[in-house]
C-alpha cells in the first residue's frame, strides 16, 4: 500500500513509495510498480522514463505539456522542485509549489497536464527522473515560461543559478 499526501497549495499527489530498504552497503527503493501504483492512478499509462543529471545550482525548466503527465523524483542528491499550475482558466493559475526531492527522503510527485515542472539543483550533482505518460516530442512541443517571469515570482537567486539558452529566453 502507497502513503499518499496531497500538497496544500496545487493539490498534487505526494506519493511515498514503501519499498525502501537500506543497511551499509546502499539503498534499494521500488520506483513504480503498476499493480500498487493503478489505484492512485487510474487510468495514467507510463509510457516514457528519463533522467536528467546536473550539477549544483542548475535550474531546468519551467517546462510542460497539455497532455503529459508526469510522476518525478530525484534518486540522487537534493533538488528543489518548482511545480507551477499554468492552467489559464485555473484559480491558481501562475502559482507554484516548491518541495525539496532527494535520494534521502525518497518521494514522488504526481504532476498533471498543464502543469510547468522545473527544479534546482541544490546538491554536487543530483539526479531528476521523470516518468512520462507520452513521448517525449521535443521543447518545440511544449510550453515554457521564462524563470523570472513576475507573475510567476518564484524565489530564485539569479546570481548562483545555471540556465540552458532556451531558459534564459523564454
Amino acid at each position: 500500500m502507497l502513503k499518499i499526501r496531497i500538497s496544500k497549495k496545487l493539490k498534487l499527489k505526494i506519493i511515498y513509495p514503501n519499498t525502501k530498504f537500506k543497511d551499509n552497503r546502499g539503498i534499494y527503493l521500488e520506483s513504480f510498480n503498476q499493480k500498487k501504483y493503478s489505484n492512485q492512478l487510474k487510468s495514467i499509462e507510463f509510457v516514457e522514463d528519463d533522467f536528467s543529471i546536473n550539477k549544483k545550482n542548475v535550474f531546468k525548466g519551467i517546462h510542460g505539456d497539455n497532455r503529459t503527465w508526469k510522476l518525478i523524483s530525484c534518486v540522487y542528491g537534493k533538488c528543489a522542485a518548482y511545480i507551477v499550475d499554468c492552467r489559464k482558466n485555473s484559480k491558481t493559475f501562475g502559482k507554484w509549489e516548491r518541495f525539496i526531492i532527494s535520494g534521502e527522503n525518497y518521494f514522488q510527485i504526481l504532476i498533471p497536464p498543464k502543469f510547468g515542472n522545473s527544479f534546482l539543483v541544490l546538491s554536487k550533482i543530483a539526479v531528476y527522473h521523470y516518468k512520462q505518460s507520452k513521448y517525449y516530442r521535443g521543447m518545440n512541443n511544449q510550453f515554457t515560461y521564462k524563470w523570472n517571469d513576475p507573475k510567476i515570482n518564484l524565489k530564485l537567486n539569479k546570481n548562483k543559478i545555471i540556465l540552458s539558452k532556451r531558459d534564459s529566453k523564454n
